[in-house]
């Protein structure tokens, strides 16, 4: 009878760190294979807006020059990244942290012939829920600015052609030695704060490529984003000074009064 306690007894020893070792390597695993959320995804603009076609036809830019300009970044409701949160619930919500932009950016914008000046949107005059641009016009008009721009930017990862849509989780460390890139879209639109009335759009496009084996952190996909981001951007900035130029050759005759 004692021997077969003894020998019970070593079994439950022996299952027991089983057991143990079982866990501590889950444990381990779970460490091991943390992920990366891909940001949700940018706002198609132009959807934003509930007037039928023969009612843009009517609309007139009512705007002089030279115009103050309000600026906002929308995305998709709800968006958060590692650097960046947004504003309002709805269609869409308003980014007011810059993150890829540079200072120097909105300088060269401010510097632009007619630029009377430049009025970024703050959550302090945006509604809580966010359906139409009229929203963003409103909050605009109290800032007493001439002309909108609002931008978006889009970013998608693939891996080997693959796309990896908004919202995915990438696995940490076990990711294939494959070809990869982060391309990223910055659209954005001109319009009129008095009218709506759209001067015009410009988009630009950017990507980094990498191989998946970089990608062995959070911190380095998220990198890998921010660097597309800002590149694309950038680009778009440039084409946004050619539909300015152009806006002012339309447009820029109608000088205000009061200079």
């Amino acid at each position: 009878a004692l021997a077969f306690k003894i020998k019970y007894g070593v079994i439950i020893i022996m299952n027991r760190f089983i057991l143990a070792v079982l866990v501590l390597n889950l444990a381990l695993m779970q460490g091991c294979a943390s992920s990366y959320t891909t940001p949700a995804a940018g706002v198609n603009i132009t959807e934003l807006t509930d007037d039928d076609i023969a009612e843009l036809m009517k609309i007139e830019p009512a705007s002089t020059f030279p115009a103050r300009i309000a600026i906002a970044r929308v995305q998709a409701s709800g968006y958060i990244s590692r650097t960046n949160n947004s504003y309002g619930s709805g269609r869409y919500s308003v980014v007011t942290t810059r993150d890829i932009e540079d200072e120097s950016d909105f300088e060269k914008l401010s510097n632009l012939p007619m630029v009377g000046g430049l009025a970024p949107l703050s959550r302090l005059l945006l509604p809580p829920n966010l359906d139409s641009i009229k929203d963003l016009r409103l909050s605009a008009a109290r800032l007493k600015t001439d002309v909108i721009l609002i931008y978006s930017v889009d970013t998608a990862f693939h891996v080997e052609g693959t796309p990896l849509g908004p919202l995915s989780a990438i696995t940490l460390g076990f990711l294939p030695n494959k070809k990869a890139f982060v391309s990223s879209t910055t659209s954005g639109v001109l319009i009129d704060v008095r009218t709506g009335f759209v001067y015009g759009v410009a988009e630009a496009t950017e990507r980094e490529k990498q191989r998946t084996t970089i990608w062995n952190s959070e911190d380095a996909i998220d990198e890998a984003r921010m660097d597309s981001e800002r590149a694309s951007f950038k680009s778009f900035m440039k084409e946004f000074e050619t539909l300015w130029e152009n806006t002012l050759a339309q447009h820029g005759a109608k000088k205000s009064t009061s200079l």
